[in-house]
């Protein structure tokens, strides 16, 4: 039996849902990984741009460690939800290697201090605003798996592709008149359930 490693595990994790939400773009054209699917605008290299930058801030400015990445959609004068889509002019290879330079940023933060270690989140309520290395790994995590879960939705809705990973969808088995059976069972249950 191996010993708890705390600040390891969190890593691992962060880690395995960075994967999970770059993965969704592979494969796809430069249309589909900005294509809005939802009424909000939810979209895939948009969904990365704004985890790209969130960690950027948590694990610098939170710690006094600022990385020098400008984030012109973080300005005050910037629209609103300009974080959250990519331009035309912001190729997807530069969303990706934002991501990259993010990770190694957070990286060198999570590797420099405990996890006990103080900062302060300005964003935050001010009977918040004191955190500690170990609460933003938790809240970047919870961050990354809830948009890497947006991205396995829109991700499907694009081609059907759904899974956690490559090599590892853990999705029931089953092949496409399996599916279709499944789906057109639960729209029964639905439509009996609202009748009652």
């Amino acid at each position: 039996m191996t010993g708890s490693q705390p600040k390891a595990d969190l890593h691992r994790y962060l880690q395995t849902a960075r994967e999970s939400l770059l993965w969704k773009l592979d494969g796809l054209s430069e249309y589909d990984v900005r294509r809005p699917l939802t009424p909000t605008g939810t979209n895939l290299l948009g969904l990365v741009k704004h985890v790209a930058s969130t960690e950027l801030e948590y694990f610098g400015q939170v710690f006094g460690r600022p990385s020098d990445q400008p984030l012109p959609w973080f300005a005050d004068d910037a629209e609103p939800n300009a974080d959250m889509w990519a331009t035309a002019g912001e190729s997807r290879a530069e969303i990706i290697e934002l991501y990259h330079r993010a990770w190694a940023h957070a990286d060198a933060t999570i590797d420099a201090l405990a996890l006990d270690a103080t900062g302060q989140v300005p964003w935050w309520p001010a009977d918040r605003r004191e955190v500690t290395l170990h609460q933003i790994l938790v809240h970047m995590i919870a961050e990354t798996y809830r948009h890497a879960g947006h991205a396995d939705i829109v991700r499907e809705l694009i081609d059907g592709a759904v899974g956690l990973r490559k090599g590892n969808d853990n999705m029931a088995p089953g092949d496409q008149a399996w599916w279709d059976g499944y789906r057109s069972r639960l729209e029964r249950v639905a439509q009996e359930a609202a009748q009652r």
